[in-house]
């Protein structure tokens, strides 16, 4: 036999194409899938400062209660003492503001309480307590 027609005992000569091709389209999904997590992570912005500026006045104060006892005021660490005196600079007289307390569960109570207290001696309009939300209800 002649022309196109292989012999039974010839070897093959023909390369197999389809493990590379899908070896490439493996790693091209990896690579596309990666990409942006690892852009994300290199870009680094240093924003200016300013003297002026301000926090957006309905972005909620957030104070959180640890287990102990230790207060973060907007992340920073807060000595209970000088919550209140910290706090009227962040309200700067708009009681409107709100503040969201967000404490630990085993948090003794009296603790949450304290912090409450304050808030309504400075006549804070808006008071929230964060909570964990049930998993699966009210979700369809």
């Amino acid at each position: 036999m002649t022309g196109i027609h292989r012999q039974r005992n010839s070897p093959i000569v023909d390369i197999n194409m389809i493990p590379l091709i899908d070896v490439s389209l493996v790693l091209l999904i990896i690579f596309m899938v990666m990409t942006p997590f690892l852009v994300q992570q290199q870009i680094r912005v240093n924003l200016p400062h300013s003297v002026t500026s301000s926090e957006a006045p309905d972005r909620p104060i957030v104070i959180v209660i640890q287990p102990q006892g230790e207060l973060t005021l907007n992340g920073k660490a807060e000595a209970a003492a000088s919550l209140q005196s910290d706090l009227k600079p962040l309200l700067r007289g708009k009681t409107d503001r709100p503040i969201l307390v967000q404490a630990d569960k085993s948090t003794p109570l009296e603790k949450v309480v304290a912090v409450m207290d304050i808030a309504k001696q400075l006549n804070v309009a808006r008071l929230g307590i964060s909570v964990e939300t049930p998993q699966g209800k009210g979700q369809k």
